[in-house]
């Protein structure tokens, strides 16, 4: 089995940040993670929200991201992109992303070979984790 033949779980990530260019520092940071195959970019878009509500899409070139800018799968559908919207607070732009986690390849081809198979997923967000475990160190 290649690494053509196996996934690693795909996400969608919305980012948000106010009206303005957000630091390279994002873009940097998600270029690397491309460029080390930790992850596969699939779509990469970019969305302004203004103060009334009114949504549209612009270059993502323009936040930083010129050198994935070109990160169109198709899997992202108009739909998708409105419904990204919908999140978003007034006043802000978002970067909305479709990624595989590469860094998975070899476990899930090494659960494959041993038969075994995904029958559940879920993302937990990381808001979650961190009052969980504050809870539990209040605790102790």
């Amino acid at each position: 089995m290649s690494d053509d033949d196996v996934f690693g779980p795909i996400d969608f990530l919305l980012l948000e940040f106010p009206d303005r260019e957000p630091t390279g520092e994002t873009a940097a940071a998600l270029v690397d993670l491309v460029e080390s195959d930790t992850i596969r970019l699939y779509d990469l878009a970019a969305i302004r929200k203004d103060a009334s509500g009114i949504v549209e899409g612009f270059e993502i070139s323009d936040l930083g991201f010129a050198a994935i800018a070109g990160a169109r799968s198709g899997l992202l559908s108009e739909d998708d992109i409105s419904e990204a919207a919908v999140a978003m607070e007034p006043s802000t732009v978002a970067v909305l992303l479709v990624y595989e986690n590469r860094w998975a390849v070899p476990f899930v081809r090494a659960a494959h070979g041993a038969g075994g198979q995904v029958i559940a997923s879920a993302r937990i967000p990381a808001t979650d984790i961190m009052a969980a475990l504050d809870a539990l160190d209040a605790s102790n």
